[in-house]
């Protein structure tokens, strides 16, 4: 038997006339989510113009607005693993936008005669990683906190996320401090405040003698005891970054239970050597642990994963240099020796503290950057930090990243996982 047509339509017609604006609203943001950055496309600045601020509007907004916008690109897909691809589009700010460019990885400013290092992008095997979209990560962070916990490496992806951000909105200094070590930023629109906790060790440390002429930089790390500059800070914040790394391949002293114990590169006599890997796992344990140990916080953590240096022809005091002006293909390089020592190490730690922190309910994630690090000699300022003729003392920088630069690429990443655990959290909800 025959479908009756006009039957049909009059079962069309009949289907509500609200369902049909969802589904079609719905379909719109799956759309335009994967628009790319440059040209701001986001829904919410789109939809906001075309409905106004009616209470239908504001209904579609808060039941499928905020929830389509959390939709990652894949959750199968491992966006840690693949290879660096031309991006002509990039950059997405530069050193004459934004502001928060600390004047030694403001590379173009000092000159750089090479741009080429700018245009770039990540691409995971197996799927595509937008590029950063401000307004996005602006409203799932609404009402949120982000605290970025390390050393200037740490810094350098905070200040990298204000210029991605400066697209959409400056942060006002909303410091405790004067201390440019420990900075608070507001963007007031949104409510969303993002720190930076200034621990190289992550744990209690200082320098031996400051004073000495020699220079050694030799310092004390109480491995078993806290930094209590930012564990004593944290438990309102919604998100924690942590990292570090490069700090640890100094000359140190290790301490546990206020004893001397062990030391790296120290040159003392009677002194075991202890060397750095002890004394990494050791202060990212006890990080995490003090982490673990807060009754109130009940946040994220993010453990952003180290970020090798790129030094040729020397030591970072021997005349090494980063000279590269494009990125290694994967299979062009590996994560070898030191390197891969330091990788393993927090890792390994990073899994301990996940396993205690979910028996708290503390949800632990890893920030995976070392690949796409690894892979960009051609990203840090090298010698251009500061004017040519100017008398410094730094060494050549290939450790810190130019911005704009790699480094941007750390925050699409966070971006993604963010979107992750958006989705994580709906589906919950819904299949409840």
């Amino acid at each position: 038997m025959k479908a009756n047509p006009l039957e049909n339509k009059n079962k069309l017609q009949k289907f509500p006339k609200m369902i049909i604006l969802v589904i079609m609203v719905f379909l719109l943001l799956t759309t335009m989510l994967t628009i790319s950055y440059p040209l701001l496309g986001y829904p919410l600045f789109l939809l906001r113009h075309t409905f106004g601020s009616s209470s239908s509007w504001t209904s579609l907004y808060s039941k499928y607005v905020k929830e389509s916008m959390m939709f990652p690109v894949s959750n199968k897909c491992d966006i840690f693993t693949g290879e660096w691809v031309p991006n002509p589009m990039a950059p997405y700010y530069t050193n004459l936008t934004c502001w928060a460019i600390h004047e030694h990885q403001n590379c173009m400013k000092y000159g750089r005669p090479d741009s080429e290092f700018l245009k770039w992008k990540w691409k995971p095997d197996g799927c595509d990683l937008p590029v950063f979209n401000p307004a996005q990560f602006l409203e799932m962070m609404r009402g949120k906190s982000l605290a970025f916990i390390g050393d200037s490496v740490s810094r350098n992806q905070m200040q990298s996320l204000i210029c991605l951000l400066s697209r959409v909105e400056y942060p006002i200094d909303v410091s405790y401090t004067s201390d440019e070590h420990f900075k608070r930023w507001k963007y007031t629109t949104f409510n969303f405040i993002i720190a930076f906790f200034w621990t190289p060790h992550l744990v209690r440390s200082q320098e031996a003698d400051p004073n000495d002429p020699s220079h050694t930089g030799l310092f004390e790390i109480y491995l078993d005891e806290l930094d209590t500059r930012w564990t004593t800070q944290i438990n309102e914040f919604d998100y924690l970054i942590i990292s570090g790394g490069h700090w640890f391949f100094k000359p140190m002293r290790y301490y546990e239970k206020g004893k001397l114990i062990g030391c790296h590169f120290c040159q003392q006599e009677n002194v075991s050597d202890l060397n750095m890997f002890y004394g990494y796992k050791r202060a990212f344990r006890t990080a995490f642990k003090a982490i673990n140990s807060l009754d109130k916080f009940k946040g994220m953590v993010f453990l952003r994963t180290f970020a090798p240096s790129h030094f040729e022809g020397g030591l970072w005091n021997k005349g090494g240099n980063c000279v590269r002006q494009k990125p290694f293909k994967s299979n062009e390089v590996l994560l070898e020796g030191g390197n891969l020592e330091l990788y393993m190490a927090q890792v390994e730690e990073f899994r301990r503290a996940e396993r205690e922190g979910k028996k708290k309910g503390l949800k632990f994630r890893l920030l995976d950057t070392t690949q796409a690090s690894l892979t960009r000699p051609d990203g840090h300022p090298s010698r251009y930090g500061h004017w040519a003729h100017e008398n410094v003392t730094l060494y050549n920088d290939c450790v810190h990243w130019c911005l704009p630069g790699p480094i941007d690429t750390w925050n699409d990443f966070l971006l993604e996982m963010l979107k992750m655990e958006g989705w994580k959290a709906f589906e919950e909800k819904h299949h409840a």
